[in-house]
């Protein structure tokens, strides 16, 4: 059985007997026992709820977590009961195109039910009586989704594809809304609003998702007291906070942003790759931001540690003409905009720390040896996999960040050269004495295209480490980086413009504003990213936290399959198929270990944890691995074979696993080998 399985791990009698006698005892045995390893491992298709006709694109739980309603192209809202597989509600919602969002408002005793879709219309309905009772039709483009908050009992928050955020309250004579956010003041025409959300624990905070890498994440008190202050005599109506020099008022929103993609945008534009944020959600105590990046990856941010996207520290000679000041240097002498994060970094003369060099714990050794084997076997996923997982039981070991740099530098996913520049970055930080890692540091600096950053790290490198700086591996580097820099005469200059080339982007009509430049370049970094799945065909592919501490993280993907991972590893932990063609929504239950997924298929797929008795092989992808290189293939395909792929055609390497062809030895490194310590 289950319980005895989980049992198994730790001795739950105690806590049950807590749970039956103290009201506090049962919420905690509720969230410590509410998704855990053994339920996650036997997680399987419960029902399958038919009643759409067409996708379903969004689903919603009521706060009880005995309702959940589905809606869908066919523009109907269904109401179900999840325990039971029952419909108890369909309507109509009167919307003329596919619904995008459904919200229970809150305190409305599950009574009031707003929609929105792509005909631009926002719809408040009376469930009681199946009755739209207002319909909304300020935006004018696709409504993507709905925000509530309970602070906020009659109001709600819809974003949609003009840009625009606006805010609803139902006890206002008007019955009309009012601008709360208008990103196209800062970004132009063509920004497009895709996702937005409200933090649990503190509803005044608003994160917002739209076309391009950036997140946003909105104080609303500020934002209604700014208005307030240009406006004190206004009466309640239509506010469009016209005021051109600051329509938000400083302190009022913060960016998000992995750190690699600004400078990745130029390259994904030209081969016509969107980065989109579909996504966003807090987790459930409200520190943490979760985004699913279209075109790319899922990310999570940090709110209360945050950072500054790690890259190269200059050589002191690098930046004596500006000051240090708040990460980044106070002149535009540092090409593409790099921020400093901390002279901490600073490759210098260093002795090695034997507090985090010292010899691994027995456990801990077993697994860096688990893991240099399979990095011997080309394993990569495998191997920092392995790694991670002795990096959240000692995270001050220089050689399990150097060992994991080098894998992610072998895997060569989306995103991987970063987080190796990341990893290095922090055994240089344990061991400035860490020989491989200050190579690894060039290679990554040149392999993300800071290629004048690459040949001062080389040469301090070698200043460092004069027996390695004729070293074959050296040689090549070198080769490699000035011919880079002699064939970039043209562009070389427009690197040297400083934040320009990373937070703008080129050749868009859409002109951002100076007020949308220096926000982008106080943005923060993130601390997490997911890979494995596939997000490029979609624009409302959510990803969500799973648990009731946010333990485990789940995203939907282009191959008909979702995929969970451990937060705090990032490890990928299970795939199950969950829809013929796409999974776009995941919705876990408030307080059980069940989720409810949908996608292209007409229906609602349950999921919780099943007997051992019952077969679970018929929903679970087994090879892992190759699934997950078979959607990085996916996501760097042509758009024409991809689109294929939707229409049924089989596109070798995109439409199964198998190993990864494309990663290809980095050629001789001479006496700097790349292999693990």
């Amino acid at each position: 059985m289950i319980c005895c399985e989980a049992m198994a791990a730790v001795n739950i009698t105690s806590d049950i007997l807590h749970r039956q006698i103290k009201e506090k005892g049962m919420l905690r045995f509720q969230r410590h026992y509410h998704v855990t390893d053994p339920f996650i491992k036997r997680l399987g298709l419960e029902a399958e709820l038919q009643g759409h006709t067409g996708c379903v694109n969004c689903l919603e739980w009521n706060e009880k977590g005995d309702l959940l309603v589905s809606g869908s192209d066919d523009q109907h809202a269904i109401v179900w009961d999840p325990f039971h597989h029952k419909k108890l509600i369909t309507m109509h919602t009167g919307h003329s195109a596919n619904i995008f969002s459904v919200k229970f408002l809150p305190h409305s005793g599950d009574r009031i039910l707003i929609t929105g879709a792509a005909d631009s219309k926002v719809h408040v309905h009376d469930l009681t009586v199946k009755e739209t009772i207002h319909m909304f039709a300020d935006h004018t483009n696709r409504v993507k989704r709905i925000a509530t908050a309970p602070m906020w009992p009659n109001t709600f928050w819809s974003a949609a594809e003009d840009g625009i955020i606006r805010q609803y309250d139902l006890r206002e004579s008007s019955k009309r809304s009012e601008v709360l956010i208008d990103l196209t003041e800062y970004c132009g025409q063509l920004v497009e609003a895709k996702c937005l959300a409200v933090n649990p624990q503190d509803n005044n905070y608003l994160a917002v998702g739209a076309n391009g890498p950036f997140v946003r994440l909105y104080d609303i008190r500020m934002i209604h007291n700014h208005r307030k202050s240009l406006s004190p005599g206004t009466s309640a109506g239509v506010h469009t906070f016209c005021d051109r020099e600051k329509p938000i008022p400083d302190g009022a929103v913060q960016y998000y942003v992995a750190g690699h993609l600004p400078v990745k945008l130029h390259d994904y534009n030209n081969r016509l790759r969107v980065l989109v944020a579909t996504y966003v959600t807090f987790s459930p105590d409200g520190t943490e931001l979760l985004v699913n990046m279209g075109g790319e990856q899922v990310y999570l941010f940090d709110l209360t540690f945050k950072q500054r996207p790690y890259t190269f520290l200059l050589p002191k000679k690098c930046h004596s003409s500006g000051e240090v000041q708040n990460g980044k240097t106070s002149t535009n002498g540092v090409s593409n905009g790099i921020h400093l994060q901390s002279s901490k970094f600073r490759l210098v003369e260093g002795k090695r720390s034997n507090s985090v060099q010292g010899e691994l714990p027995p456990h801990l050794e077993k697994i860096k040896q688990q893991a240099n084997d399979a990095f011997a076997r080309q394993q990569w996923t495998q191997a920092i996999q392995l790694y991670s997982r002795g990096i959240q039981e000692i995270s001050k070991n220089a050689m399990l960040y150097g060992n994991r740099a080098a894998a992610y530098m072998k895997r060569k996913w989306d995103g991987d050269h970063y987080d190796a520049l990341r990893d290095c970055l922090k055994a240089i930080l344990l061991n400035p004495a860490h020989l491989k890692a200050h190579f690894r540091l060039a290679r990554c600096l040149f392999e993300l295209k800071y290629v004048s950053e690459a040949l001062e790290c080389l040469d301090d490198f070698k200043g460092k480490f004069p027996e390695q700086a004729h070293s074959s591996a050296c040689d090549a580097l070198d080769k490699d980086i000035k011919a880079a820099l002699f064939s970039k005469t043209s562009s070389s200059e427009d690197k040297k413009s400083g934040g320009a080339i990373r937070f703008r982007t080129i050749g868009r009509k859409d002109s951002i504003s100076e007020d949308e430049a220096v926000l982008r370049e106080r943005s923060y970094d993130y601390k997490h990213r997911y890979c494995g799945h596939c997000n490029t065909t979609t624009d409302i592919k959510e990803a969500n936290f799973f648990g009731s501490k946010g333990q485990y993280i789940v995203s939907g993907s282009d191959d008909g399959s979702f995929f969970i991972w451990e937060k705090e590893t990032s490890n990928l932990v299970r795939i199950l198929q969950g829809d013929e063609s796409i999974v776009n929504c995941l919705q876990p239950h408030p307080s059980y270990c069940f989720l409810a997924t949908s996608g292209i298929d007409p229906v609602v797929r349950l999921w919780n944890p099943r007997p051992e008795s019952e077969d679970l092989n018929g929903r679970v992808v087994e090879d892992m691995e190759g699934a997950a290189q078979a959607n990085q293939r996916r996501m760097n395909a042509d758009p024409l074979e991809v689109m294929l792929l939707n229409m049924g055609y089989h596109i070798t390497g995109l439409s199964n696993g198998g190993p990864d062809g494309s990663d290809e030895d980095e050629g001789s490194e001479g006496q700097v080998q790349c292999r693990p310590s």
